[in-house]
């Protein structure tokens, strides 16, 4: 998912952007992804929808470092660290201490409540502290959900909408709500999937029939029971 975000930050809004992760082996993989891969820079040079120039420029944006220090000067910092509450917690306590007081965070969370991740920063910080839930493959799902707290500041969310559509995003706006899991898209998935499985459970039609329904009726890429997109996959 970072890598994604890295390239359509760069690819289409010509930002300057630092991956930052654990391992140098992540970070090979990770530009190995953003540059070579089905929905990488190359390939979408070869097929048209990048020029040489832009293609080129998108690569030369998009660096990499295994030192969070290297991230104290950035405007922006969108988290993509596994869905674990605790640790994105911690992470951003972390960045809280290390960035500017202008930066602003967001979490690529896909349904944590973005107050809890950010208990843990100062409470200033908290006023630019908002989620930005991409879809995986980014490249190619447009939709970035900006999702709002009632502390976060109503500047600092034009200014995330701003970089989202200059990204090539379709900005969907949603409000946090504690004691739920989700925001838009995976909400309605859920309960389309809860339906579905219902469906086959009760043996009114197979999986692969439910699927075929939902890939050639609403014209899905991918349904509910065969090979889908998520976090690691792409189809």
């Amino acid at each position: 998912m970072g890598g994604g975000i890295a390239q359509v930050l760069a690819g289409f809004g010509g930002y300057q952007v630092t991956v930052r992760d654990l391992t140098q082996e992540i970070l090979d993989v990770t530009r190995e992804t953003v540059v070579e891969s089905k929905w990488g820079v190359k390939r979408a040079a070869e097929k048209g929808k990048l020029g040489f120039d832009q293609a080129t420029r998108t690569i030369e944006l998009v660096s990499y470092t295994l030192e969070l220090g290297d991230l104290a000067g950035c405007d922006l910092i969108i988290e993509a660290v596994p869905e674990k509450l605790e640790l994105k917690q911690t992470l951003f306590a972390e960045l809280d201490d290390l960035a500017r007081a202008e930066t602003i965070f967001a979490s690529n969370t896909s349904g944590l409540v973005i107050t809890e991740i950010a208990e843990r920063v100062s409470e200033a910080r908290k006023g630019r502290f908002l989620g930005m839930h991409f879809s995986n493959p980014v490249p190619v799902m447009r939709m970035c959900e900006v999702i709002t707290t009632p502390e976060v500041d109503a500047d600092v969310v034009d200014q995330v909408v701003e970089v989202a559509e200059k990204a090539g995003r379709a900005v969907c706006m949603v409000k946090d709500q504690p004691g739920t899991y989700g925001f838009i898209l995976n909400r309605v998935f859920a309960a389309a999937y809860r339906e579905a499985k219902k469906i086959v459970d009760d043996g009114l039609a197979t999986e692969e029939d439910v699927d075929k329904a939902m890939i050639t009726g609403r014209n899905w890429p991918a349904a509910f029971f065969g090979n889908r997109g998520g976090i690691g996959k792409q189809w």
